[in-house]
């Protein structure tokens, strides 16, 4: 089989992309690995990876009460703005995925095997709603790469790596989310997790994770307060709430151009990048702060637009 032809032929179709590790559509967090992957195939929205995200992961098998809340979590956090990340797994991977969709948000799905297929097989659908709903699916691995066992630890790291903090929403003692969770930390990411019943096995894993220091999680709004003020930082974006000075006018400025830019019809990303000058990942970044503070909201299929004051 001439495998350059095959990704070729891949490539000829809508909405196919390959991005090498030189390029500057690589996202930025994965290029600071100490193994960033030197490839991506993705099918979808390229600037879902440049988003400011959140990692949302758990148990195959949850209870209902942890499939409904990865369901709203990812639900409200993708209606603030961030792009929901998992691994298109059964369980909480999907109800998380179906959450930022049932949000109109961005969301990622990052998979173990060659991007040819989907794995599991019941999930297909799943995997088509979110390449086609501006969001992206996403792998390291060449075509025609089969679901070993192998690749998805490898693949876990790309889902804690893409985003600023990975909450565990149900997990036993013994868990993928944990090894997700222990990447997560070993790349200076946040971590959150959701206590639950001391009589539920799947509470263990999260419980273990609070009692080694992750963040206890029982609101959205836990996230939302440790992360906003992490999304300025990682992108140098002053504070525009804070009083102006040297240091923060040119800060303050590129915000009023953003919202120049903006005006008030529903505009992509991308398109602002354009029209601003900010590369898209200052945009993305500085389009959530704008959205928690209550400026902005975002639109279907990805855009976003100025509230009337």
């Amino acid at each position: 089989m001439n495998t350059a032809l095959v990704k070729e032929d891949w490539l000829a179709e809508p909405g196919h992309h390959l991005i090498e590790k030189e390029s500057e559509d690589f996202p930025a967090l994965l290029s600071q690995l100490s193994d960033p992957p030197e490839q991506l195939f993705i099918i979808g929205n390229v600037d879902a990876l440049h988003m400011p995200a959140l990692a949302i992961v758990g148990s195959r098998n949850p209870t209902e009460q942890g499939r409904r809340n990865a369901y709203e979590f990812a639900k409200h956090l993708g209606r603030c703005g961030f792009c929901i990340v998992s691994g298109l797994a059964e369980g909480i991977d999907a109800a998380a995925h179906e959450g930022a969709l049932a949000g109109n948000a961005m969301t990622v799905a990052f998979l173990g095997h060659g991007i040819d297929q989907v794995y599991p097989p019941a999930n297909r659908q799943l995997a088509e709603r979110i390449a086609a709903s501006n969001g992206a699916v996403c792998t390291e691995f060449p075509l025609g790469t089969p679901p070993r066992r192998e690749n998805f630890p490898q693949r876990n790291r790309l889902i804690s790596g893409l985003s600023m903090g990975t909450l565990v929403v149900e997990a036993a003692s013994r868990s993928g989310s944990l090894i997700s969770a222990r990447l997560a930390a070993e790349q200076g990411r946040e971590i959150f997790a959701i206590p639950g019943s001391i009589h539920n096995p799947l509470s263990r894993g999260c419980h273990k994770l609070i009692r080694q220091g992750a963040k206890l999680v029982e609101s959205a709004d836990d996230i939302i307060s440790e992360l906003g003020p992490l999304v300025r930082h990682m992108a140098q974006i002053p504070d525009p709430q804070k009083p102006s000075d040297p240091g923060t006018a040119k800060g303050d400025a590129d915000y009023e151009m953003l919202l120049d830019a903006m005006a008030f019809d529903p505009v992509s990303a991308d398109e602002l990048s354009n029209r601003s000058g900010l590369t898209i990942d200052q945009v993305s970044s500085m389009l959530l702060i704008l959205e928690l503070e209550g400026k902005i909201e975002s639109q279907a299929g990805g855009r976003y637009s100025r509230l009337h004051r």
